[in-house]
């Protein structure tokens, strides 16, 4: 078999760029995916009652770039959807992030309107600010809030989540869930929210129907790499594995889904309510509130978060610290030797956490700066 491109994945990194080959080049492309469907962690499907749910944890698609929106728009339409989470605060239900809706669910009215005030005269209005910058910085009974805040909301969860402190990680994961001073409920205030409207499976499966690519599923890209013969390749595995882990695996982190049907409409007020302290798991999801689907009953996903086994579970989570950015430098070192023979692209062969809308600009970007520019030159 012949092709232009050998695809190694088939999440967004792989789907992007395949279609952009397809599409834009008229090359041909063969996707070569281990699972059994496409789609990645974003992978959605009807249940055995029929709720549509995601098979790996809840995806909720946001961004500020017009690009990317504009781009995946080509594939779905969509259903508006602004995510909203609660976390479990001494048997309250709390706005997280913590914010100024927050304030007045734990604290006494008048405490609450005390700390609110103080809030909007030292950092105003509107901003956003990491709970270990305001551990930092604060004073008086802000000092107070920002103990409260890393030790009820943060701290636990941080640590079920990573098995690290905060302090072990580095600064872009703190800053990930901030203390936002508004009375903004939503989880992310970027321009464009919504979920595709008839799932990200089927969106993305419109992305690969093109003729020029095919995918192939249940197989490992090296039991057919004798067979198939390409030009370039891109890949969006992990780079260790690429590398037959020759500086030592880079560690992730896991999870590990329980999904429960219940006979109710709702069971929760929201997609999701994080535990961040007693129970042995971080959060429950509630896929109708997200869908939107009009159906009896209701499916839940507990979600465990553990150690990445390879061979055992999958890898989710890159764990940030500077030590595995390290070892991750010695295996792009490795890359870049290739000369473009092979591109690296993904949260596995990049060994870097990305949102779904980030994952697809670094697919465009990979593709206008690497594919076709080279096809010009």
């Amino acid at each position: 078999m012949k092709v232009d491109w050998l695809i190694v994945g088939a999440g967004f990194t792989g789907l992007v760029l395949a279609e952009r080959i397809a599409s834009q080049l008229d090359e041909k492309v063969l996707v070569v995916e281990r699972r059994n469907h496409i789609g990645g962690n974003a992978y959605d499907h009807y249940d055995e009652n029929g709720i549509m749910v995601h098979r790996y944890g809840p995806h909720l698609f946001h961004t500020n770039s017009e690009k990317v929106w504009r781009y995946l728009s080509q594939f779905t339409e969509w259903h508006p959807y602004y995510h909203r989470v609660l976390a479990l605060v001494d048997g309250k239900k709390v706005p997280v992030p913590f914010n100024l809706n927050s304030l007045y669910a734990v604290f006494t009215p008048g405490y609450a309107s005390k700390l609110e005030e103080l809030l909007l005269k030292h950092y105003g209005f509107g901003n956003k600010v990491p709970i270990l910058k305001l551990r930092r910085e604060a004073s008086g009974e802000l000092q107070f809030l920002a103990e409260y805040v890393y030790e009820k909301v943060f701290y636990g969860y941080n640590l079920k989540q990573w098995d690290l402190t905060p302090e072990e990680l580095s600064p872009g994961v703190t800053g990930r869930v901030p203390i936002h001073i508004s009375r903004d409920d939503r989880y992310f205030q970027d321009k464009y929210q919504a979920i595709p409207k008839h799932g990200y499976t089927q969106m993305l499966q419109r992305m690969a129907n093109h003729p020029n690519i095919k995918v192939l599923l249940n197989s490992d890209y090296r039991e057919i790499e004798d067979e198939v013969k390409f030009d370039g390749m891109v890949y969006t595995g992990l780079i260790d594995e690429f590398f037959n882990f020759t500086y030592g695996e880079l560690p992730y982190r896991s999870l590990q889904f329980e999904f429960s049907y219940h006979s109710v409409d709702a069971y929760q007020e929201v997609a999701q309510v994080n535990y961040p302290n007693e129970q042995a798991f971080t959060r429950i999801s509630e896929y109708k509130h997200i869908t939107g689907q009009r159906a009896y009953g209701t499916t839940l996903s507990i979600e465990y978060p553990l150690a990445y086994r390879r061979g055992q579970n999958l890898p989710y989570y890159p764990v940030p610290r500077e030590e595995n950015r390290k070892r991750y430098n010695l295996y792009l070192s490795e890359a870049e030797s290739l000369n473009q023979r092979v591109l690296f692209a993904g949260r596995l062969a990049d060994y870097k956490y990305y949102n779904m809308d980030q994952a697809v600009a670094r697919a465009l970007g990979v593709f206008e700066k690497q594919v076709a520019r080279g096809k010009k030159s």
